[in-house]
């Protein structure tokens, strides 16, 4: 007999003699049973409440193992349904932090729930099916695409024919996947801040919108949280920010990426009223005359170039990299910025193939102005974070040469040296947040020798300054071949010209770094010596194998990426 069988037949002796006993009987035992599985649940909470706050470890400990448990139960439910558990996971972690006030339950609540959404997303990207995920052309040689996780819900207005869906495909599932990790790490950054509380509840905020963004294959509801991300980013620079000019910086930021994106939401209307749909799987079987493909082109490039951002639009960034707080500044250059890279691979240059055709050399030129500009500007920079954001601004600006190469190489490289911008560019931000938290200035001039007292630092800090260089081995080496390869293809003058742009980046790299790390020690500035400490050290050690992991083995990252790049039908090989 097996145990099931030897239950089965004891739960049913125990029923058969339950119905014989009287129902006064029945109720005192139920009673009596129920104060005992009470008393007992009672005493158990209060020894499991005690042993969790006997040490403040233990709590950490216990948000840890409850955050895998809960994720390994939602995993086996995954290939069902995942966007509702991502969802509900992040609309209830905003709702506690909203109703809780003690600030060990805050950690608790913000490290179970970024936690279990960044493993529900690696356990996501280990289920996601390559097969599927091949895009196809119909007889009539239009695209039609095959998402993964597809959900589907009505609007309620019939008439207007309008629904919203959610999908992924090979190039949404490492943006995903990047955003659930940096969120996770600015967590555990900000873990003895004193505005934990506001800085985590945004966070978690900008995480849900960052998920739908890269998750919604409707047009209009990608716009309205296209800008809504613009609320939270709001308060992490206009309300948390450093000085005085961030409110000059906040300003700088909404005008740019509002202006541009009045003209996106003009588009979206055009397109509905030419197609009387928005839903994307729709759109790509769609075919717009040539010139209806200029225009929205247009609308599109100007807010998609005003997020990456591309010369001119360019003159927000390092004003809102200077006065963020280092959270916002790893949010702002690792993810945000990739919002403008999502724009242009996922509508312009699928939509409109013809019309990116056309405008591509105007492209080209933006894109090597902005290049060896924000280089040079970047040498004569004395702060820290400017320093770093002009960089961003010249890497990204490479990054729409990948996309506007069109063939499968230079787009591959450009996502590639995206996530790969996400690892460098975040641990940088933190790098220097870790000496601004020490001695509260960003000023080049403050620094000097490190490396006598901060060894750890100093290896860290030369890690992704050969990242940022893109030295052979780490992972923006990858992108970066990969981009001018596939630039070289298509225009050799605008490869060549390029590559200037990234030997500038290694002369002010290199000479940031002999700057802080190598000299003698500016002991009148900064007194106290302090190295790198536990969490600092935890918080930077997950890029600092990606970095390593990507370089070494990138078909990790390239796999459903190249099934993307060689799905668009104007992509050579």
């Amino acid at each position: 007999m097996t145990i099931s069988n030897l239950l089965l037949a004891i739960s049913t002796f125990l029923l058969s003699g339950w119905a014989l006993l009287p129902v006064s009987l029945q109720f005192i035992i139920g009673v009596f049973a129920a104060v005992c599985i009470l008393s007992i649940l009672w005493i158990a909470l209060n020894w499991a409440y005690n042993i969790i706050n006997s040490h403040p470890y233990n709590r950490y400990m216990f948000a840890a193992v409850f955050s895998f448990i809960f994720s390994d139960i939602l995993i086996n439910q995954l290939e069902n349904i995942y966007l509702s558990y991502f969802f509900f996971i992040l609309i209830g972690g905003i709702l506690l932090l909203f109703l809780f006030k003690d600030l060990q339950v805050l950690r608790c609540i913000s490290f179970i729930v970024s936690g279990s959404v960044l493993l529900l997303s690696l356990k996501l990207l280990k289920l996601f099916n390559p097969k599927l995920a091949i895009f196809q052309h119909n007889l009539q040689g239009n695209i039609s695409t095959k998402f993964q996780y597809f959900t589907n819900y009505e609007w309620g207005f019939d008439s207007l024919n309008l629904a919203y869906s959610f999908g992924i495909d090979g190039l949404s599932i490492y943006f995903i996947v990047l955003t659930s990790l940096l969120i996770f790490i600015c967590i555990l950054f900000i873990w003895n801040d004193k505005n934990f509380k506001e800085y985590a509840l945004t966070l978690i905020i900008i995480e849900l919108f960052l998920f739908i963004i890269f998750s919604v294959l409707d047009l209009f509801l990608f716009y309205i949280f296209f800008e809504a991300i613009l609320i939270p980013m709001y308060l992490l620079i206009g309300v948390w920010g450093s000085r005085e000019r961030k409110i000059r910086a906040v300003y700088l930021f909404f005008f740019y990426t509002l202006c541009g994106s009045i003209l996106f939401l003009i588009a979206i209307l055009y397109i509905y009223s030419i197609t009387g749909t928005l839903n994307l799987e729709y759109l790509l079987a769609f075919n717009f005359t040539e010139t209806d493909q200029k225009i929205l082109w247009l609308c599109c490039f100007l807010s998609f170039a005003s997020k990456i951002p591309m010369f001119p639009f360019h003159i927000w960034l390092p004003e809102a990299h200077v006065e963020a707080p280092t959270v916002g500044s790893v949010l702002l250059a690792g993810i945000l910025l990739k919002l403008g890279v999502y724009g242009f691979l996922r509508f312009s240059i699928t939509l409109f193939p013809d019309a990116s055709i056309f405008f591509s050399p105007f492209v080209y030129l933006l894109s090597i102005i902005g290049v060896l500009y924000a280089s040079m500007s970047a040498i004569r920079q004395t702060d820290l974070k400017r320093i770093i954001a002009y960089s961003s601004v010249a890497h990204m600006n490479l990054v729409t040469l990948g996309i506007f190469s069109f063939n499968v190489i230079g787009i591959e490289g450009a996502i590639l040296q995206s996530i790969s911008h996400g690892f460098v560019s975040g641990g940088m931000f933190l790098l220097i947040g870790v000496l601004y938290n020490r001695y509260h200035s960003r000023f080049l001039y403050y620094y000097g020798g490190l490396v006598q007292m901060m060894p750890i630092y100093a290896i860290f800090f030369l890690i992704f300054t050969f990242a940022n260089i893109a030295i052979p081995g780490t992972s923006s080496f990858v992108g970066e071949f990969l981009i001018l390869a596939g630039i070289f293809k298509t225009n050799v003058i605008t490869a060549i010209i390029s590559a200037l742009g990234v030997i500038l980046c290694g002369a002010y790299s290199l000479w940031l770094y002999n700057r802080i790390i190598f000299g003698n020690l500016k002991i009148y500035y900064t007194i106290k010596f302090k190295d790198m400490d536990l969490k600092e050290f935890i918080v930077l050690a997950p890029l600092f194998i990606l970095i390593f992991f990507m370089g070494i083995y990138p078909t990790f990252f390239s796999f459903y990426i190249k099934i993307f790049s060689a799905s668009l039908s104007f992509a050579t090989v």
